[in-house]
């Protein structure tokens, strides 16, 4: 009866099979064209990280190879709360977070409300912001390393033309090799976040500003009542974007002072680079990047959290 139904309404068996086969060949085309991908993803993304869980789990020398490798349980991370390299690279970390996140997001919230408001040369304001930014951190470290030079870099130079007799050794100096870095930090990343603030800033109508304008509202008050509020989204996503790259900072450490002097400016991930490639402790070295990988997650949570809740009332 039902045969007959669909031979009534113009249905075929024959073309139903033929269009059930050609979906499962789209299927299967779409699935060959990922393969490549889900493959690279789970070779260099998902083994990765299950592989550095059980090492951390492992006492594991790494010129010894895979038969050195001795399960140790908890004995790595109980190890991490009694090293006290790793409690002052947290501590490091902490400082460098403190000295680059907010200011970084200060000066470039400051320098693109200037921008967007339709100064002389924008484009070019645009361009020279940005420069650093996707110029190789090596070169960046390198022009900075002689801007620091504590007797013939110039910025000691001028130092001691307005009277300072005795300037800081800056990289050399226990007190400010960190402070030198994190400058070096915002000065590069500044051009990223300008441009992600410019996008948000291009997003609030025009209108607003000229309605709160007609009210007798000033800058100052429109900047606190309708930029900051509308900037809200693009505020979360850089501070929660710059939050986890301040806890990444390798390179200029390594580059400009290898965690020295007296290991002042060692931040966590100097201290895992430290553990695995020169002491060979990959199982403690791993043991370290699960605990980044916590504090970046807890306080990225809690980030969102916030950004939730004052989105919501």
């Amino acid at each position: 009866m039902a045969m007959k139904q669909a031979a009534a309404e113009g249905f075929s068996p024959k073309a139903g099979a033929n269009f059930w086969n050609h979906r499962r060949r789209e299927a299967l085309t779409g699935w060959l064209f990922l393969g490549p991908e889900l493959l690279g993803i789970l070779v260099l993304y998902v083994f990765p990280v299950f592989f550095s869980l059980y090492l951390s789990l492992c006492d594991w020398n790494l010129v010894g190879g895979i038969s050195a490798m001795k399960f140790v349980g908890l004995d790595n991370y109980a190890e991490l709360f009694r090293d006290a390299k790793v409690g002052a690279a947290l501590r490091n970390n902490l400082v460098y977070t403190l000295l680059t996140v907010p200011l970084g997001m200060f000066l470039a919230l400051l320098l693109s409300v200037v921008i967007h408001s339709k100064v002389y040369l924008q484009s070019y304001f645009k361009v020279a912001f940005f420069i650093p930014y996707i110029s190789s951190i090596i070169a960046v470290g390198a022009v900075w390393s002689a801007l620091y030079h504590p007797s013939l870099g110039p910025i000691n130079q001028f130092l001691m033309s307005i009277g300072i007799g005795q300037p800081p050794m800056w990289l050399a100096d226990p007190n400010y090799s960190l402070i030198s870095i994190a400058i070096i930090a915002v000065w590069a990343g500044i051009g990223y976040q300008i441009v992600i603030y410019l996008a948000g800033l291009s997003g609030i109508p025009d209108e607003l500003y000229e309605a709160a304008e007609i009210d007798g509202a000033s800058k100052l008050q429109q900047f606190r009542r309708i930029t900051l509020p509308l900037l809200g989204p693009t505020n979360s996503f850089l501070f929660i974007t710059l939050l986890m790259g301040s806890f990444k900072v390798f390179d200029l450490v390594a580059f400009l002072t290898g965690g020295g002097p007296n290991n002042a400016s060692t931040v966590i991930v100097y201290r895992i680079y430290e553990e695995g490639f020169q002491n060979f402790r990959m199982g403690y070295a791993s043991a370290i990047s699960w605990l980044l990988f916590a504090i970046v997650g807890v306080i990225t949570f809690i980030s969102w959290q916030i950004q939730k809740r004052s989105v919501h009332y």
